[in-house]
């Protein structure tokens, strides 16, 4: 039977549709695999679904040489050699849209959790700290009729910044160019950045990595924020000097953080891990079980419809049509 490894497991039944047909290995461990791992387990399959972790590079193209497709698990798909795997002819596809509420449900969860010191406040209590109330316990800062700054509108950006109605905030966002459609659908502001970094009350980051945004939120970006700022990370972990804002925490230039995505991930910065003025999460934007369900679900559709002569929907290097 033909192979098709998945380097990761998921819930749900979608899976078994592949194990109908093909011989279907799925890595174990609770863990991504090793690149030795990958190459391994791999080798001359035609097909792998993939996430955005797994490096998918010549030399493991060239270890499946029957390769029909990379369905990558995630929206991005930074992880595979696009111009190899094109001119080798290999599909290479991903699912979008399916993690945008998900995501944005955690940004605010983020948010939330730093303005109202969630995470002290449970550990104030399990800690057999509280002994008594007091009116100055714990204050944090509100978040109803504040201003949200969102840098980078698109789907993940739009969505934050829909919920933003129900707590009668003011949202401005930055972007590579105005987003009409978002500004309809939210009321969004669009600033320059200077602007962006002014007038926010909390920022939420939601761009994508790019050579412009990678490293775009450093200590200079810092002190011109608020004191009483916030900023969350549901993009990517790049676009924030990790070091500059544990300097920028500590001093008390800003309130806090809440970040899901990390510079150098998995790995977090010493000094964030110090500071209490964080929440810090692994990754774990699109995780929940109905969202992995569908993503897992998209991923394998895409692998039926290549492996049985069809064009998968969501196909990102249509010019791979013209080479086969």
């Amino acid at each position: 039977m033909k192979k098709i490894f998945i380097t990761s497991q998921y819930p749900g039944e979608s899976v078994k549709r592949l194990s109908e047909k093909f011989n279907v290995i799925v890595y174990p461990k609770p863990t991504l695999p090793t690149e030795m791992e990958l190459l391994d387990n791999a080798r001359d399959s035609v097909a792998l679904i993939t996430t955005v972790a797994d490096i998918v590079d010549k030399k493991l193209i060239d270890l499946c040489p029957d390769l029909k497709i990379v369905s990558n698990s995630g929206v991005g798909y930074e992880n595979v050699d696009i111009p190899y795997a094109t001119e080798k002819g290999i599909l290479v596809t991903n699912t979008p849209n399916v993690l945008t509420e998900t995501t944005a449900d955690l940004a605010w969860a983020l948010m939330f959790s730093v303005a109202r010191r969630i995470i002290e406040a449970d550990s104030y209590v399990r800690e057999g700290k509280f002994t008594c109330w007091h009116p100055s316990l714990l204050l944090g800062m509100n978040i109803h009729e504040k201003t949200l700054g969102v840098f980078g509108m698109g789907r993940i950006g739009t969505a934050v910044a829909k919920r933003a109605k129900g707590f009668n905030m003011r949202v401005v966002y930055q972007n590579r160019s105005k987003n009409k459609e978002a500004e309809t659908e939210t009321g969004a502001e669009y600033v320059d950045f200077e602007t962006l970094l002014k007038e926010s009350d909390f920022i939420v980051i939601t761009a994508p990595l790019t050579e412009d945004t990678r490293g775009r939120f450093g200590l200079e970006e810092f002190q011109r924020m608020k004191s009483t700022s916030i900023i969350v990370n549901v993009g990517r972990g790049p676009i924030i000097k990790e070091a500059e804002l544990a300097m920028a925490l500590k001093d008390d230039q800003i309130w806090g953080a809440g970040l899901d995505v990390f510079e150098n991930e998995p790995e977090v910065n010493d000094k964030l891990l110090e500071l209490k003025n964080t929440v810090l999460v692994p990754h774990i934007g699109s995780a929940s079980i109905q969202t992995r369900e569908k993503m897992i679900d998209m991923a394998v559709t895409s692998v039926e419809l290549a492996l049985g002569g069809e064009i998968p929907k969501y196909l990102v290097n249509p010019e791979v049509l013209h080479s086969r």
